[in-house]
């Protein structure tokens, strides 16, 4: 009994001297206090890290900039911590420290972040006042049926060198009578008071901005494009960098010059690009220059800020032809979403729609003698044609403007008028099935082989049968 009780005693002294010697050990422990990177480097757009802690007691996180956030920023133990910055908006990159502290340790993460974007002098920050949130598919269809000023604002050698008379308010006044809901306006940009920095005419910018507003102030849309303006944006790598030089500088003093219009303003940023002569296939210099060139339009006019930041903007395929679309056409990176539209021409078949010199007359299923039909391009091809664009691009969200489209007159061949009308009746409303946005080419002629609707005299209709079948809804 007596040895039991000093067995017994032993063990309990044994069992208090292990527990006092195990809290002195866990007393006497140091902290330990380590990070698994002392520098992280961000991304200037926002970008998060995340860093592992390792600590055997509580510790806490400081940063020395207000741009840095942690999470969390205090704890117990072992843990990852998410280390983010805002959105570097300044011009040059910057730098903190964070510090981690546990009780008297202390270790430093050096976090650096790359320089924001950098602004021109003449950037204002984006407003988007008067600039509704509505993305380019929602507008497309607010376009309704369009028509083109052509022939006038483009013509080298001055307004009138083509034929027409200079444009007036009379005249839109008639088109929006017509039916017609938006106005394209082909302009050649090139007239300089300093040709060498490309510099444009102040008054000349006054006069497209003073036809731009006859359209605005019949509630009508308008777009401006640089057209072929001389010929001076040829694709090819020996030309590209010359181009994109001309063509940023002119389209940052045109977005300069609109910075303050509304959204019923669109940019369109070039016209059939394409290398002279050349109408087959691009090649893969061809087509990628010429991508290249709608990348340069859509930069240079976000970059003027204000408004523009929210523009809705209009970028073409390769010399407009809806199969290099489907085919070569990549959409510029835009830093707006869903602002941008893509652009294609129609006019086949060529020889009824536009070869002056061809006696082909009928088209359509209602034509009745093949040796006056081109063989090709009826309601089947067109049909074909246009749902390749709504199934590439509108489907997937991008809208469709057919910026140019219809069919010479031929008063020399007694019945091509019937199978004219029925054409643009046809097509136009083709279009309009597909979802795409039509855009009649009046180029002010009005006798053979002309375009023409009106008598930009006086704004009458000359073809009044024509206009009932483009605008059907209307007239």
């Amino acid at each position: 009994m007596h040895q039991n009780n000093r067995v017994v005693s032993l063990i309990f002294l044994f069992l208090l001297l292990g527990m006092e010697w195990a809290c002195k050990s866990s007393e006497e422990e140091p902290s330990k206090l380590d990070v698994s990177s002392t520098r992280i480097e961000l991304e200037a757009d926002g970008e998060s890290k995340e860093v592992s802690i390792s600590s055997n007691t509580a510790w806490s996180a400081h940063a020395s900039a207000n741009w840095i956030n942690m999470t969390p920023s205090s704890g117990t133990g072992s843990q990852t911590v998410s280390i983010a910055a805002l959105a570097n908006t300044t011009p040059d990159s910057r730098e903190a420290v964070v510090q981690i502290v546990a009780g008297s340790l202390q270790r430093e993460i050096q976090v650096s972040q790359a320089a924001g974007k950098s602004h021109p002098s003449y950037y204002i920050p984006a407003d988007q006042t008067e600039m509704r949130e509505i993305s380019s598919l929602e507008l497309a269809p607010e376009l309704g049926i369009g028509w083109n000023l052509g022939n006038s604002l483009e013509a080298i050698g001055g307004e009138t060198a083509w034929g027409n008379p200079a444009v007036t308010k009379e005249l839109i006044d008639a088109v929006k009578a017509a039916g017609f809901s938006a106005v394209r306006i082909p302009v050649a940009w090139s007239k300089f008071t300093d040709e060498s920095s490309f510099t444009i005419d102040p008054a000349w910018a006054e006069r497209v901005e003073e036809v731009v507003n006859y359209v605005l102030d019949n509630d009508l849309y308008a777009i401006i494009n640089i057209h072929w303006d001389g010929g001076w944006m040829q694709p090819t790598y020996v030309a590209e960098d010359a181009v994109n030089a001309r063509l940023e500088a002119m389209w940052v003093q045109i977005a300069l010059h609109f910075r303050d219009y509304d959204d019923h303003l669109l940019f369109a940023g070039t016209n059939e690009v394409m290398v002279d002569g050349d109408y087959g296939q691009p090649t893969p210099e061809y087509r990628t220059v010429q991508n290249g060139y709608n990348q340069t339009f859509v930069n240079a006019v976000r970059g003027t800020g204000g408004r523009n930041a929210y523009r809705h903007l209009v970028v073409q395929s390769f010399n407009t032809n809806i199969d290099h679309a489907v085919d070569f056409m990549e959409m510029p990176v835009d830093e707006v979403k869903d602002r941008l539209m893509a652009e294609v021409h129609y006019y086949d078949p060529y020889e009824f729609a536009l070869d002056a010199d061809s006696p082909v007359s009928e088209w359509g299923a209602n034509a009745d003698n093949p040796s006056k039909t081109a063989g090709w391009g009826g309601e089947a091809y067109a049909t074909g044609q246009f749902k390749k664009m709504k199934s590439h691009f509108v489907d997937k969200g991008i809208p469709v403007i057919v910026g140019e489209y219809g069919a010479i007159s031929k008063t020399n061949l007694e019945d091509h008028a019937v199978y004219r009308a029925y054409y643009l009746e046809w097509i136009t409303q083709a279009m309009l099935d597909q979802s795409l946005v039509p855009f009649y080419w009046d180029n002010g002629h009005t006798g053979n082989h002309g375009f023409g609707l009106f008598d930009r005299n006086n704004g009458e209709q000359v073809y009044p049968d024509l206009i009932d079948k483009i605008t059907p809804s209307i007239n």
